[in-house]
C-alpha cells in the first residue's frame, strides 16, 4: 500500500442545523510530509489555519465536496454525507487507487476503499481531509454570521446549542437551515402557532 495513491476523506457538519455538510478528499505527497497532522477537533484553530495552508500547498491534490441543506432535507443527512464524499473524491485532479474514509462506512462508489473508525487521528491523509473540511465549514459559518448576525453562527457553528435554539425560536429559520431537522421543525411550528395564535 505504501506506493499507492491513497486519498483520505472526512466530513464536517453532520450535526449542525444549518448550512452544507462539507467533505474533503486529500492525496498527500509522500515526498513532502506535513508535520503536526491530527484530528481537526484535537488541535487549536490557530494550528488548523496554519496546517490548512500547508495541506493546500503540499498535497498532490485535494478537493472539497458538499451537499446543500436542500439535498440534506431531500436525502437525509447520512445519504447527503455519502453524496458529498463522492463529490470530493470525484473532484480530485488525480484519481486515487484506494480511498480511506473516516468512520464506519464508505459511500456506494466504484473506488477501492475502506472505512477507518477514528481514522482522523490515525491516518495522515484523513487528518488532512478533516482539517481542510473543518476550516472550510468554519469559514462559511463566519460568513453566514456576517449575513445573519443575530443567530450567533460564528460562536456555535450551526450546532444546536442553547443560544442557537433560542435564536431559532425567536427569529425563525434562515433559508440555509435544514428544515428536516427536528429542532428547526419545532421552531417553525412554534412560530406558526404564535403567528396564527
Amino acid at each position: 500500500m505504501e506506493n499507492r495513491l491513497i486519498a483520505g476523506v472526512d466530513e464536517v457538519g453532520r450535526g449542525p442545523l444549518v448550512g452544507d455538510v462539507v467533505t474533503a478528499a486529500v492525496i498527500l505527497d509522500p515526498a513532502c510530509p506535513i508535520v503536526g497532522l491530527a484530528d481537526s477537533k484535537a488541535i487549536s484553530e490557530k494550528k488548523r489555519l496554519r496546517l490548512v495552508d500547508e495541506i493546500r500547498e503540499k498535497a498532490l491534490c485535494w478537493c472539497i465536496g458538499r451537499a446543500t441543506p436542500a439535498e440534506i432535507d431531500q436525502l437525509n443527512i447520512l445519504h447527503a454525507t455519502m453524496l458529498a464524499m463522492t463529490r470530493a473524491v470525484e473532484g480530485l485532479a488525480i484519481q486515487p487507487e484506494h480511498v480511506m474514509v473516516d468512520g464506519n462506512r464508505c459511500p456506494p462508489w466504484r473506488y477501492s476503499s475502506e472505512a477507518v473508525v477514528k481514522g482522523d487521528g490515525l491516518i495522515a491523509a484523513i487528518s488532512a481531509a478533516s482539517i481542510l473540511a473543518k476550516v472550510t465549514r468554519d469559514t462559511e459559518m463566519q460568513e453566514l454570521d456576517a449575513a445573519y448576525p443575530d443567530y450567533g453562527f460564528a460562536k456555535h457553528k450551526g450546532y444546536p446549542t442553547a443560544l442557537h435554539l433560542e435564536k431559532l425560536a425567536e427569529l425563525g429559520p434562515t433559508p440555509l437551515h435544514r428544515i428536516s431537522f427536528k429542532p428547526v421543525q419545532l421552531a417553525l411550528a412554534s412560530r406558526q402557532g404564535v403567528l396564527h395564535g
